[in-house]
């Protein structure tokens, strides 16, 4: 009897079912915060200005920044955490993406600055620089 009872409460297969419940975001929902309607996007990744050029790159892509008074700003910001000229600056900014014009060479986007959210040293050990020197 006992052995009945064990192998009738072995074979009770627990058949619970989870449910993920998904959370459409709509666009256009009237209760979306003024950040979210305003069409920026909030990038984190490494920032250099190096001889006139720019570069965002985040863990996915690589941006070039749009030179202008922001960019000038985010470049002051960033270099007291800087050693050599060529070192990048762990930032987080919000800015608008736009591609890049056809006719001109670069990454496939640029990412002009609206807002600077904040700007920190990068880590030594992914700060992959290339140092040129002549001997």
């Amino acid at each position: 009897m006992l052995s009945i009872a064990f192998i009738s409460c072995k074979n009770d297969s627990k058949t619970e079912e989870t449910t993920i419940e998904t959370k459409t975001i709509n666009v256009d929902d009237p209760n979306r915060t003024e950040k979210q309607n305003d069409g920026l996007t909030l990038l984190k990744g490494e920032f250099v200005y190096y001889a006139d050029a720019a570069v965002l790159q985040t863990h996915r892509e690589v941006y070039g920044v749009v030179i202008d008074d922001k960019m000038m700003e985010l470049n002051n910001m960033a270099k007291a955490y800087k050693k050599e000229p060529t070192d990048y600056a762990t930032v987080s900014i919000r800015g608008k993406v736009i591609p890049k014009p056809e006719n001109e060479e670069g990454w496939p986007f640029r990412v002009e600055i609206k807002e600077i959210l904040s700007v920190s040293a990068s880590n030594p050990e992914t700060n992959n620089v290339v140092k040129l020197e002549s001997k």
